[in-house]
């Protein structure tokens, strides 16, 4: 992932519409289907209002097997790319996207889990881009390389760029473990139309959204492919 908890403790004083998400699966959802819903809803009041502001009014709700509400999702209206042209006739991938981006953010209803099994407390969090990285503790762990980081909202009121350290500090803060929160970024090379809800590798709920992106002074899309439910092993 994108830091262990040896990595931590050496820290010191330390690091487009796209998308996301994940103590252990919530009872109501053991055993059972997963369901999204696309709605309109404003971004939530916790927060900032320079991120609240970048996000989209079209919101997106992971449900459980019951109907009942699990998390929401909000997608960024539009995002920069540094890509050329040839890039983004070709497709753009999430490396085109600086590291730290602001993607998103999300409200879970109840207590959930990342993909390390890591208990996030519902609550408010945006989403950063984050990618792992390539020390060598970290291969073979996921499928992916790109995740979504979770930051707390109350220590992310502002969309700047944050230093790769600082955005895993925070994260750890946030649900006070030595591991960032993370929810795998799976690649989706056709934005489709509608958020759509897949199942990746037999045991990964993922949402696949499109997400408009600016790269080289004009406008394109991304697809995002955000684990909403799912562990390593």
């Amino acid at each position: 992932m994108l830091l262990t908890t040896r990595h931590a403790a050496s820290l010191g004083a330390l690091t487009a519409s796209a998308l996301l998400l994940l103590a252990s699966i919530s009872p109501a959802a053991q055993g059972g289907k997963y369901a999204i819903k696309v709605t309109r809803a404003e971004p939530p009041k916790e927060l900032g209002a320079n991120v609240a502001k970048l996000l989209a009014a079209e919101a997106i709700e992971l449900q459980d097997g019951s109907g009942g509400k699990i998390a929401t999702v909000w997608l960024r209206k539009e995002v920069p790319a540094d890509a050329t042209a040839e890039q983004v006739q070709n497709g753009l991938t999430y490396r085109e996207l600086k590291e730290t981006t602001v993607l998103g953010a999300v409200r879970f209803d109840k207590d959930w889990t990342d993909i390390r099994k890591q208990k996030v407390k519902a609550g408010v969090y945006t989403l950063r881009l984050g990618f792992q990285p390539e020390d060598g503790d970290h291969a073979g762990v996921s499928p992916t390389k790109e995740f979504c980081v979770l930051i707390k909202a109350s220590e992310d009121t502002s969309p700047a760029a944050l230093e790769p350290k600082a955005m895993q500090e925070k994260s750890m803060k946030s649900i006070e473990t030595g591991h960032p929160a993370v929810f795998m970024l799976f690649p989706s090379a056709k934005a489709p139309a509608a958020p759509k809800l897949t199942t990746m590798e037999g045991k990964y709920q993922v949402v696949n959204a499109r997400l408009p992106v600016t790269a080289a002074g004009k406008k394109a899309v991304i697809g995002v492919g955000l684990t909403l439910a799912g562990t390593v092993d």
